[in-house]
């Protein structure tokens, strides 16, 4: 038999644990940089929605049909996984379109993160904010086959060829690094480059590689990839989700992120929407 005296301690200490301040509890595990991850907690543009931006245009293999809410393609589909992990339906996921450069921008947005192909660099995030990277990404040069461009087999003979690239993409700054004492030739937009390509106005262009695989087998009749880049700086270029400079929601999307990330969701939905793309030679 437990003595009286054990008895009244145990009691007291069981009424001390129930009157403890609320502000001595653990704090929420969804919890990260004083923000709960929660959608009734998330400042969101619209509480209780989530707004993505992405440019008009949307190309293949990102999205499809030029359609970011049906979910279909790859940043769709991320964009729908990552909403679902900070607690959002389908329903509650906003589009608004934003043109590749003006997403960048410093500046009020009209989103509350913005996927559009994004590559992240130094430059870019005195202006804006990116969550942790969701995929690694090379950069491609793509021609037609009846393009002097087609029989480029290294990066010193793709100098003796005119190539073009969008602008403000990290494939225009690989076109500069490919032809440091050319004059790169610009587009507004891939469109713009592909019709420049069709025309004879440039020899070949450079995009990102999944890219350059949609393009030469669903939308080029005799489209050739003459093969990758190398990184600038020998590391891994890395798309990520962008946000305002400073956003509050800005450590809970990369949590969310590295969420996916760690269950497995990003690379399935790699594996549906970009695998099949295949892999390409890389010039040197």
């Amino acid at each position: 038999m437990r003595a009286p005296g054990l008895l009244l301690v145990a009691a007291t200490a069981a009424l001390a644990v129930a009157c403890a301040p609320a502000d001595q509890t653990a704090p929420p595990t969804n919890q990260v940089d004083g923000v709960t991850c929660t959608k009734d907690k998330l400042p969101t543009l619209t509480p209780g929605k989530i707004t993505f931006g992405t440019d008009q245009p949307a190309y293949e293999p990102w999205f499809v049909d030029d359609e970011p809410a049906n979910g279909k393609g790859f940043e769709s589909a991320v964009a729908y996984a990552l909403a679902e992990e900070l607690g959002y339906a389908k329903g509650d996921v906003v589009w608004t379109r934003v043109p590749f450069n003006a997403a960048i921008q410093p500046g009020k947005k009209t989103y509350d993160m913005d996927l559009n192909e994004f590559s992240i660099t130094d430059e870019r995030r005195q202006a804006v904010d990116f969550s942790a990277p969701y995929y690694d990404v090379d950069q491609a040069v793509i021609t037609l086959k009846s393009s002097k461009a087609a029989a480029v087999k290294t990066l010193a003979e793709l100098k003796q060829v005119k190539i073009g690239a969008q602008v403000g993409t990290t494939s225009f700054d690989a076109a500069e690094r490919l032809q440091p004492e050319q004059d790169v030739a610009v587009y507004n937009t891939n469109d713009d480059a592909k019709a420049a390509l069709r025309a004879g106005q440039i020899d070949a262009l450079v995009v990102d590689l999944p890219t350059a695989f949609f393009i030469t087998s669903a939308e080029l009749t005799d489209g050739l990839i003459v093969g990758q880049v190398p990184a600038g700086d020998g590391k891994p270029e890395q798309f990520g989700i962008v946000l305002d400079k400073g956003s509050p929601l800005t450590a809970c999307v990369s949590t969310a992120v590295e969420n996916l990330r760690a269950k497995g969701t990003l690379a399935g939905i790699e594996r549906e929407w970009l695998s099949a793309a295949g892999t390409a030679p890389e010039l040197k």
